[in-house]
């Protein structure tokens, strides 16, 4: 700040400031601010010790290569890939055993679907054992007199069916039918009067007992295991169910008596 001299000698030298200064008492003295410093972000830079190739740059993939060859046989170019993680494809041998297995299938369901609904009398006789070959075997045997018209004796086929297929190894089964003339003895020995009549017999040809109609199929599954055991007596000896009357069969008489049914 400069000052300028008065020639005033009186009052002698007296400096006079150049500017208009408040009262002293007004003037705040204020500490000056701190100088603020701020951290200074740097760069952070990263190191890998071993690098691999594809952390330090992208991979393209390549297609897989793909090799020509000639046929020496039809001259032709055969183009073969080289990439082994494409699957193999099915060989002559593989498509022969898938073929063989849906086979198999569908023959079991044929079979499942013919047990259960599509047995018929016809099928029964055509299994059946002749009757004298079974009176000598030394096997119990079970004799169904039946017949073709008999509406109750086509019904229990497949359920007859089921227990000769489970005991045909230990018991005989017999189907005599009743239309042929060549059975009159028999029908008149076992007393047949209504069919389909179950005779069960024992391994010397004697009846243990009979079962007449449509029963539950325990009653027949119950009597052939007591035979195929060898047991004295069978559980249901004398029972009689819904049946058709054999009296029907003079009606249907045949000529010509089959060697068997």
């Amino acid at each position: 700040m400069a000052a300028r001299v008065s020639p005033n000698l009186v009052s002698g030298q007296r400096f006079s400031p150049i500017g208009n200064f408040k009262h002293s008492s007004q003037i705040l003295y204020k500490s000056p601010r701190p100088f603020l410093l701020r951290p200074r972000r740097l760069p952070s830079i990263a190191c890998q010790a071993d690098p691999t190739p594809s952390d330090s740059a992208p991979v393209t993939e390549k297609p897989p290569a793909e090799t020509n060859s000639v046929n020496e046989e039809s001259g032709q170019v055969v183009t073969s890939s080289t990439d082994a993680s494409l699957p193999e494809l099915p060989t002559k041998e593989v498509n022969k055993r898938i073929a063989v297995l849906s086979t198999a299938a569908a023959l079991g369901l044929f079979l499942s679907a013919r047990l259960d609904f599509g047995v018929s009398l016809r099928d029964l006789t055509a299994m059946a054992l002749p009757y004298e070959e079974a009176l000598s075997n030394g096997k119990p045997t079970v004799v169904e007199f039946y017949a073709d018209w008999c509406e109750v004796c086509r019904e229990l086929a497949p359920e007859v069916y089921k227990v000769e297929q489970q005991y045909r190894d230990r018991v005989n089964f017999v189907m005599l039918n009743v239309d042929n003339t060549k059975w009159e003895q028999e029908i008149d020995e076992f007393g047949v009067e209504g069919i389909p009549h179950f005779a069960f017999l024992d391994k010397d040809g004697n009846e243990e007992g009979n079962v007449v109609g449509r029963l539950p199929g325990q009653y027949l599954v119950e009597n052939v295991d007591a035979l195929a055991r060898g047991r004295e007596s069978i559980p249901h000896a004398r029972v009689v169910g819904q049946y058709s009357n054999a009296e029907a069969r003079r009606v249907h008489q045949v000529a010509d008596p089959r060697s068997h049914g």
